[in-house]
């Protein structure tokens, strides 16, 4: 399959510390990637990199073939690779629907005052019918008029991912999506994934601690250990990788 996102030698260092280095990585269109290694193993800042948040050191980075390194993190989700935070980044007193209308503004590079109060009718309601569609989609409909800071923590996070949509990605850049959610939300949340996929094409690249999630959900993972890739391949090979149970678990345990 062709690759859609592609790292070369990507490096960070920072001072005499080595962030990241000279990650090699191919992500097939359509693939759902997962990128995972201990903390401290280069992860978030490997999407940092790709996103444009920082420059490399050294290396690069190749979105449908064409290089994107050194452009602002705007110019590249506008391209369509496209990142979600940890942490929720939501208009917290906006309600739901206002959320997914105000990424859908911003997408089309309007200020932000513009988007927070509109622009001319016929444009607006046309955001709104897309935002509508999006939420319906991910399973929002029946919140659109709730404000978002009193949605429940995996409804926030879902939103997070409408906001997302909002956008139009190609590539979508999950981290840790599951965090701090309870089981059945985390079922909800794989579902989702599973769906932007299936049914939206897009291409998912996930960082993730919970192993379980990853093991279901991916079907490439690249592991990483003080920013160097030690593993890739399937999640039975990366399960069964003794260098990858050493340095993910330790050696007495299994990665599954």
């Amino acid at each position: 399959m062709t690759a859609i996102l592609k790292t070369v030698d990507l490096s960070m260092h920072f001072g005499g510390v080595a962030a990241v280095d000279k990650l090699n990585m191919e992500v097939a269109k359509g693939e759902i990637r997962g990128l995972i290694g201990p903390n401290g193993a280069g992860k978030t800042t490997s999407f940092n990199l790709i996103s444009g948040v920082l420059k490399p050191t050294s290396g690069q980075v190749f979105y449908a073939g064409e290089p994107i390194c050194g452009r602002d993190p705007a110019d590249i989700a506008a391209l369509g690779v496209v990142r979600t935070f940890q942490r929720t980044a939501l208009f917290g007193h906006f309600s739901v629907l206002r959320n997914v209308m105000i990424a859908r503004h911003l997408h089309a590079r309007e200020s932000l005052l513009q988007a927070i109060f509109g622009t001319g009718s016929r444009v607006e309601a046309e955001t709104e019918r897309e935002a509508r569609e999006i939420l319906s989609f991910i399973g929002l409909a029946k919140w659109v008029d709730q404000d978002a800071h009193n949605l429940p923590y995996g409804y926030q996070r879902a939103l997070n991912v409408a906001m997302a949509m909002a956008t139009e990605p190609k590539v979508l850049m999950l981290d840790e999506p599951v965090a701090g959610m309870n089981p059945v939300e985390t079922a909800e949340m794989a579902k989702l994934i599973r769906r932007l996929r299936d049914e939206r094409g897009i291409t998912i690249v996930l960082v993730e601690h919970d192993m379980s999630t990853v093991m279901n959900l991916c079907e490439q993972i690249t592991v990483l250990d003080f920013g160097k890739k030690i593993a890739e391949g399937t999640p039975r090979e990366i399960a069964r990788n003794p260098q990858v149970i050493e340095a993910y678990l330790g050696s007495e345990e299994s990665v599954a």
